[in-house]
């Protein structure tokens, strides 16, 4: 799908992530692209949950308060936003739009769209793909419909942007009814963030997105690659759900099917017990044994921890080997994109990558490859492929969307 283009219309859009457990929000001016307001809930329906926020003065802040379901998480969102102190608006007549963050779109959406009752079904029957993340996105919606009656929602999808792969990259090789009858196919994700970096990438190089060839690295806890020629994606490492491609903090990333079931056959787990080992059990938590935090391995590997030492090399290793692929799928690469928590400050990771790639001429500028989380060039003046840090706004690309969407219905 192509970048959208939209009239500049000034409006307060609040853009939503809805989680199993948590809601993410950003308050957005679609003008001047400004953040007004930013917090996030955590553990909905646990007694111990609670919202944090960043106060108009830069401080952040954290309120304990029962929240039992997201219902009452996004209400205790709106009150914090017209607090007489603490808020950015007087009433939430100034919310114009809200702008939704829909994990699984399967092949019903190759673009953001106006939510409607319609499209609220279509999302619905993807629920069996994304258990976990498509009904906190409709409880979310549906909340705000009772909560802001009225005020047009969009709906923009992490598997959108990755519609464009052609039938050869997103087919599995299972029996072809298992396509036609169940959608069992590739979709990808972290589309949004993808498609975000893409374009920031060649704005920041002033290179034109129709002629270059890019390969982007959204890395952190859950990571992907994507394959991008002519600012369309061509190929991208996540499947049919998120457990698939890159080592990630808790997934397992590719995997032998067959080494699937033989551990369902020595065990004796279920489908559910099996889901649990490769979302939650796996990963760099899983080879380590510390954590699927990359500072406790960074810590590990300093301390003389092998199995830390094991995580990093895999983790770093399957990057290697995803832009090895998507450069010969690409038939070359001009651009590498580094984004997500890990290629924005994990510097060690982006300077073994960026070594490793000597074979397609790249070099490493070690003194800008120290800077954290900014954009920034880190290959060399005499690199053959430019190397680039852009850290990510999905919510910025949510909020643009949204404003295109009710601009046009406007």
């Amino acid at each position: 799908m192509g970048i959208i283009h939209f009239k500049i219309i000034e409006m307060k859009i609040l853009v939503l992530n809805n989680g199993s457990s948590s809601v993410k929000y950003k308050l957005i001016d679609s003008c001047d692209k400004s953040v007004l307001a930013e917090g996030g809930v955590e553990k909905i329906g646990l007694p111990d949950s609670f919202l944090k926020f960043k106060l108009p003065d830069g401080k952040k802040e954290t309120i304990t308060v029962s929240m039992p379901d997201h219902k009452e998480a996004i209400r205790q969102v709106f009150k914090v936003l017209t607090d007489p102190e603490k808020g950015v608006i007087k009433d939430l007549s100034e919310i114009q739009a809200v702008g939704h963050r829909v994990v699984h779109g399967m092949e019903y959406f190759n673009k953001s769209v106006l939510i409607t009752p319609e499209v609220i079904e279509k999302v619905k029957e993807c629920y069996p793909v994304a258990p976990l993340h498509n009904p906190a996105n409709i409880i979310g919606i549906e909340a705000v419909m009772e909560l802001l009656p009225g005020v047009p929602q969009v709906g923009v999808f992490d598997t959108a942007f990755h519609q464009t792969m052609p039938a050869k990259a997103y087919m599995y090789a299972l029996p072809y009814s298992a396509y036609e009858k169940y959608g069992i196919r590739r979709y990808g994700f972290h589309g949004t963030s993808h498609r975000y970096v893409s374009k920031r990438a060649c704005e920041f190089l002033g290179r034109d997105p129709k002629t270059t060839k890019m390969i982007t690295c959204h890395i952190g806890n859950g990571g992907s690659i994507s394959a991008i020629e002519g600012g369309k994606c061509v190929d991208t490492s996540m499947g049919l759900t998120p457990t698939e491609g890159l080592m990630m903090g808790t997934r397992v990333g590719d995997v032998d099917p067959g080494a699937l079931v033989y551990l369902m056959e020595r065990t004796g787990i279920d489908a559910i017990g099996l889901q649990r080992v490769i979302n939650k059990e796996s990963g760099v938590l899983g080879i380590s044994g510390i954590s699927n935090d990359m500072r406790d391995i960074e810590d590990g590997i300093a301390n003389g921890d092998e199995r830390a030492r094991l995580a990093m090399d895999m983790y770093e290793y399957r990057i290697l080997k995803y832009i090895g692929a998507y450069t010969a799928v690409l038939n070359g690469v001009d651009v590498i994109v580094f984004t997500g928590g890990v290629g924005e400050n994990q510097t060690s990771t982006r300077e073994m990558i960026c070594k490793h790639l000597s074979y397609l001429g790249v070099t490493l500028d070690e003194e800008a490859n120290k800077t954290r989380g900014k954009e920034i060039v880190i290959s060399g003046k005499d690199s053959k492929v430019t190397v680039v840090v852009i850290p990510t706004d999905e919510e910025l690309m949510i909020a643009e969307d949204t404003a295109a969407i009710v601009g046009e219905k406007c």
